[in-house]
């Protein structure tokens, strides 16, 4: 167990926190509306059965109120890992805890999966910085699991429109993956997120009018191409 920020206890959950899965279905939905963009629903059943499994992270005040919650999943046949779920009660959040819960979901996952490949999308700059600390790059969604059970989760998100209109080569969220076979360090990818958030934070934005825009006009235009690199990315996702 570790200490964060007064009383915060982030830990691997135990059976005796399925308690809390309705909170969490329910904070992620509230979340994902007020922000205006989608991830797929869980039910409280699928959080209690991550628990059962060891593949979920939670955090607590150690007066037992919930915090905060991630989970694992695998698909390609454990070929690629995606922390999932990244929840964190509205109270406690900017105070580190998200952080914590990503480090040791990411931990969590390579303990289990050390030859997986770790992935993640979001729409979030500030996930997108925790990641980078830990090793993931952008990359483009081709070198993403093609498992059609991920793609799937998808169809209740507020953008899977978009997502299939560009033929499930780009959406709104970012693509980051960290790959322990052949990955950048932690201080590289920390360091060009650093250099380059601005840029980031412009492309949240520059895809989000693109992509809406284009919905509604109905553009059928194809997404972006493989990529690879840091750089490669970066050419891919603004040739849309």
């Amino acid at each position: 167990m570790d200490n964060l920020n007064q009383d915060i206890i982030v830990r691997v959950a135990e059976a005796a926190d399925k308690k809390y899965s309705t909170i969490i279905t329910d904070e992620m939905e509230s979340s994902a509306k007020a922000r205006g963009t989608g991830i797929a629903k869980r039910s409280p059943e699928y959080i209690e059965k991550k628990i059962d499994e060891g593949k979920a992270v939670i955090a607590l005040t150690e007066s037992g109120d919930w915090v905060g919650f991630c989970y694992i999943e695998t698909w390609s046949h454990g070929e690629y890992v995606a922390n999932s779920g990244l929840i964190v009660a509205p109270h406690f959040r900017k105070s580190g805890v998200a952080k914590k819960i990503k480090h040791t979901i990411f931990k969590l996952s390579r303990k289990l999966f050390p030859e997986a490949k770790i992935f993640g999308l979001t729409t979030g700059l500030a996930v997108m910085k925790i990641n980078s600390e830990l090793g993931y790059e952008p990359v483009t969604y081709s070198e993403l699991t093609q498992d059609e059970q991920f793609w799937a989760g998808c169809k209740s998100c507020v953008n899977y429109e978009i997502l299939m209109s560009k033929d499930r080569k780009n959406c709104m969220c970012t693509a980051m993956l960290y790959d322990p076979k052949d990955h950048y360090e932690p201080e590289e990818t920390k360091a060009f997120f650093e250099e380059n958030k601005t840029g980031l934070e412009r492309l949240q934005r520059f895809k989000q009018w693109k992509f809406l825009k284009a919905f509604r006009k109905k553009d059928k235009a194809g997404g972006g191409s493989g990529g690879g690199t840091l750089k490669s990315f970066f050419k891919s996702v603004f040739h849309l």
